[in-house]
């Protein structure tokens, strides 16, 4: 596999917050997304979700707990907890989607 570049491939992207998958490492699945300063539903999934902001901020929501996460910073979203991304997060964001272990 070659090189990436993360901040072009988001700019290719068809909209905000429409992913890209890059690579599966093991079983974990790495994607990249553009986001938009809107705000999306609250949501939970089956995954973990390690979430990297490259650039920009995030405004997330996690079990009632609200956080902001900076470029260079990183927030872990375990499967099963309810997250939702607040109005206000704009820039590059690289998600690791971990599956459970069985």
């Amino acid at each position: 596999m070659s090189a990436v570049d993360l901040f072009r491939t988001a700019e290719a992207l068809p909209g905000a917050w429409r992913s890209r998958a890059l690579a599966e490492v093991g079983t974990a699945c790495v994607k990249v997304l553009r986001m938009d300063e809107l705000p999306v539903e609250e949501e939970v999934h089956a995954t973990t979700e390690v979430l990297l902001v490259l650039d920009g901020r995030l405004e997330l929501t996690v079990d009632d707990a609200e956080v902001t996460v900076g470029p260079g910073g990183m927030q872990v979203v375990m499967a099963g907890s309810r997250h939702a991304v607040r109005a206000g997060s704009r820039g590059t964001l690289v998600i690791v989607e971990v599956p459970e272990r069985a």
